[in-house]
């Protein structure tokens, strides 16, 4: 189902909002238009990708095939081979080991008198594989023809059995050195738990090796790019940027599988696939076949910025794995390796094609600079271990790229005597921006509206890299992305964007996550292997990346920010570009809330603004992929007398953007 336009009503909102009458007796808000209080950062909503809940790998990565190489702990897990009558060594894995570290598994096929349904292999995909009838799909592999003559007969086949599409690949060479071949092929008909077969006709021996299978439907038709569907979404929202690739993924359970970047670069072949930290990580949600690939790599990343016109936002190991698993660190003096990874990046995404990784980035088909602005030293890291490693990497950092900033952790809470303590240290080492994480329950959120309002307007600024409402408990299997805890959030982000002088960033989190194959929740995105929704948090952030403004604006009642006053939680914003002044209203309660609304400093306004609502009076409900708009921003016209003033009743339950246009 697509659902990446939303058609909204456009039904003018009568009964809600009309021009102020003489008699008006509603208390007044006063938004003074003629004095900005600050710049809003192009960049101050963005979004956080970490792969988590099949976010990579099954999900955003559009490979269909499982464990395509064969690396996993279990080498043929995702593969079950089909064997009409048994024989001992038909079908072996093989491993070279040292000599080929990035990549030392591969299968080795013999086939004897073999005809097609005899000798095959089977792989179940990411949960099965979503296949479109119509749709081509581009199937390929690296193979190694040492004696005879083997044929493939790729197929599709749906949940019960049938063949829904396939063809015949003919390896083109003989010998012992490995080559690559591809062919195509359209589906039939549409299945999301379809898998893949391959068998095998003729006499000889034959090794596969990186089996993969790709629609031709990807973002921007790329050869084995990404899910459109998926970016779509993200591109809808118009972000500021994208943090990648996590996470506690950047950290690792231990420092062996921590995220290496430059080990995602290349042929698909060198890339050397880790474990997925998420693999293990729940018990009560095990993911036993949760690796990365890196197929969708930092280049993937890079371009994906691009592409959907947001700040690359990287996060990198510092020499620290995670704290909750091993608490595994880097001794300092062996910290050198963790520092140039960091230089390296820097000029793999900024460095001209003179350059050393300029010129590996220029050779994987992107010469001109991604112009890289910010770079994450650890993730949720902590202690004094982690300030000592902060220091050295910024030195070195800001030695040769000044320009670039920093984003530093604030470990893993809001709040408490270890966010203290680094808060404190950082500010006090002047650092750029600061990352600040929340998992807290709703009525958190409504309490701490007001949270930025005393930080230093000065001092280091902050990104609230990760945040969401739980609708439960952290880490509780029963989340849910209801609109209780969506509203709770547009009524903190109120607050972030009132602060805008302070919080420069904010990205909700985690972004996606698939059905079938999620380890947490709430989550941003939901996907099966064919159709996606957003949850009603994605709408919000949505409504506030789509209606950001370039400047803050005083908006008080009774010379206060609204910040839960009755229950009204409020912010606006001017769009210089555009002369709008966009007010954002958020009403948790459940009675109208009635005010007058002054716009202080304008002289006249276009006589019709636009409406965008989101409203329920459940606080329990939920999108789904059956229902994936249910709550989801309704547009309509306000209807104006023209001048400054106007009266406003917000309706129970509500998140309302308005744009007025001023003349």
């Amino acid at each position: 189902m697509n659902i990446r336009k939303v058609t909204l009503s456009a039904v003018l909102l009568s009964t809600l909002w009309a021009p102020l009458s003489s008699e008006a007796q509603n208390p007044s808000i006063v938004v003074k238009t003629a004095q900005p209080v600050s710049e809003i950062q192009p960049t101050m909503w963005g979004v956080f990708f970490e792969d988590i809940n099949l976010g990579a790998d099954g999900g955003l990565y559009a490979e269909l095939v499982k464990n395509r190489s064969f690396e996993f702990f279990k080498p043929l897990m995702g593969w079950k081979i089909q064997q009409k009558k048994f024989k001992e060594g038909t079908v072996t894995v093989q491993n070279r080991q040292e000599k080929n570290v990035s990549n030392p598994r591969f299968l080795s096929v013999k086939a004897e008198n073999t005809v097609r349904g005899d000798l095959g292999i089977t792989n179940e995909g990411f949960r099965g594989m979503g296949i479109k009838n119509g749709l081509r799909y581009d199937f390929s592999v690296m193979y190694r023809q040492t004696s005879g003559s083997v044929k493939l007969h790729v197929e599709l086949i749906n949940a019960k059995g049938e063949n829904i599409g396939g063809t015949t690949l003919i390896p083109q060479k003989n010998g012992n050195t490995w080559e690559k071949q591809a062919v195509s092929f359209t589906a039939n008909a549409t299945e999301s738990k379809g898998k893949l077969n391959i068998w095998f006709e003729g006499n000889g021996e034959i090794d596969l090796d990186i089996i993969s299978l790709f629609p031709e439907d990807t973002w921007k038709k790329r050869p084995g790019g990404m899910r459109a569907d998926m970016v779509q979404m993200l591109a809808d929202m118009k972000p500021g940027f994208i943090r990648f690739p996590g996470g506690c993924i950047v950290e690792g359970f231990d420092l062996s599988q921590r995220y290496q970047w430059k080990k995602t670069l290349g042929a698909l072949e060198d890339r050397q696939l880790i474990i997925n930290r998420w693999n293990f990580e729940f018990s009560h949600r095990p993911a036993p076949d949760y690796f990365q690939s890196f197929g969708l790599g930092f280049f993937e990343y890079f371009q994906l910025a691009e592409d959907i016109g947001a700040e690359a936002l990287p996060i990198l190991n510092c020499g620290m794995a995670c704290q909750f698993n091993s608490a595994e660190i880097a001794p300092l003096d062996q910290l050198e390796p963790y520092v140039q990874d960091a230089l390296d990046l820097i000029e793999f995404a900024n460095g001209d094609v003179s350059t050393t990784w300029g010129k590996v980035r220029a050779g994987m088909g992107h010469p001109a600079p991604f112009r890289l602005k910010f770079l994450g030293v650890g993730n949720e890291n902590w202690g004094p271990q982690y300030l000592e490693r902060v220091k050295i990497f910024t030195k070195a950092i800001k030695a040769k790229y000044p320009e670039i900033k920093l984003v530093n952790s604030s470990g893993t809470d809001p709040n408490g005597e270890r966010f203290d303590y680094l808060n404190n240290e950082l500010r006090s080492m002047k650092a750029d921006i600061i990352d600040e994480h929340y998992y807290r329950q709703a009525d958190w959120f409504l309490q701490n509206a007001a949270r930025y309002d005393s930080y230093d307007r000065n001092g280091s600024k902050v990104f609230a890299g990760e945040y969401a409402a739980q609708s439960d408990k952290t880490v509780s299997v029963d989340n849910k992305n209801n609109w209780k805890c969506a509203i709770a959030e547009a009524a903190f982000m109120t607050g972030l964007e009132r602060n805008a002088q302070v919080v420069n960033m904010a990205s909700y989190a985690p972004l996606f996550a698939h059905v079938d194959g999620w380890q947490w929740t709430p989550d941003m995105i939901w996907v099966d292997n064919l159709r996606i929704y957003g949850t009603p948090n994605y709408y919000v952030q949505k409504l506030y990346s789509l209606n950001k403004g370039t400047h803050v604006l005083s908006m008080t009642q009774n010379n206060q920010a609204l910040t839960g006053q009755d229950g009204l939680f409020a912010s606006a914003s001017l769009d210089k570009n555009t002369n709008e002044v966009i007010l954002k209203f958020v009403n948790t309660s459940k009675q109208d809330i009635s005010r007058e609304i002054n716009l202080e400093g304008v002289k006249k306004t276009e006589k019709t603004g636009k409406v965008w609502t989101m409203q329920s009076n459940d606080p329990e409900v939920v999108n789904s992929l059956n229902n994936p708009v249910q709550l989801s921003p309704k547009e309509s016209a306000i209807a104006l007398s023209g001048k400054n003033k106007f009266a406003l009743t917000v309706a129970p339950g509500s998140f309302t953007v308005l744009r007025i246009k001023t003349l």
